[in-house]
């Protein structure tokens, strides 16, 4: 929710509070917005201190990190999502605002933010080398299990 309509709504919540029931409705509106405040800074403690205990920069799977993101996360939601502080690319103060999470295979999530608010972002994978790496183990065919488990 933005800024100005959450204020608007207490603004709002104060005045009818004080129209319906006097100064005893204001008191209830003024009760039921800083125990909204305080639910929305609970959130936000939570989710530092979640990110707080993780490697920065380090997601479980940049893939599907990437399937999850849409526009107009904010940067608090997507910290929620990936359970680690990003990696900040641009210089303070620069928009947009660049981060970047990483995961063990090498993919990367790159992260451009305006005012807070995901924009866009890029996924890049690392090519796959000549190795053995991204190939799939060849499964036993149902007839060699049987003879596996007849042998014991």
């Amino acid at each position: 929710m933005s800024v100005l309509i959450g204020w608007s709504l207490a603004v709002i919540a104060v005045a009818a509070g004080w129209v319906l029931y006097g100064w005893r409705g204001v008191l209830l509106a003024v009760t039921v917005t800083v125990f909204w405040l305080l639910l929305q800074f609970t959130r936000a403690l939570r989710a530092m201190r979640q990110a707080g205990q993780s490697p920065v920069g380090q997601v479980g799977s940049a893939v599907m990190f990437n399937a999850k993101l849409k526009p107009g996360l904010s940067l608090l939601q997507v910290i929620q999502m990936t359970r680690s502080l990003g990696e900040r690319l641009s210089p303070e103060g620069q928009e947009p605002e660049q981060w970047r999470w990483t995961d063990d295979g090498g993919s990367t999530v790159t992260l451009d933010l305006q005012r807070g608010k995901l924009v866009r972002w890029t996924l890049v994978r690392p090519e796959p080398t000549g190795d053995g790496e991204g190939q799939t183990a060849r499964a036993a065919p149902d007839s060699e299990i049987s003879d596996r488990l007849t042998s014991r």
